[in-house]
C-alpha cells in the first residue's frame, strides 16, 4: 500500500498529459464558423490547379 502512494505521483503526470493532449485533439462542438483566410486560400488554389490540370489535359489531347 505505501508503494502505491508513491507510484500516485509518477502517473499523475503522463495521466494529465495524455488527458490534455486528448482534450485539445476533440473536435470543437458549437456553431459552424465562417471559413478563415487560410481556407479560403486553400480552397481557391485547389481551384486553381484544378483548372491548370483541365487545361494541361485539353493541350495534350489536341496538340497543336
Amino acid at each position: 500500500m505505501d508503494k502505491l502512494l508513491y507510484l500516485l505521483p509518477v502517473l499523475a503526470c503522463p495521466v494529465g498529459m495524455g488527458l490534455m493532449m486528448w482534450f485539445m485533439m476533440r473536435p470543437k462542438h458549437g456553431a459552424q464558423s465562417a471559413p478563415t483566410a487560410d481556407q479560403q486560400e486553400l480552397l481557391r488554389l485547389r481551384k486553381e490547379i484544378d483548372a491548370l490540370r483541365t487545361d494541361r489535359a485539353e493541350v495534350q489531347d489536341h496538340p497543336a
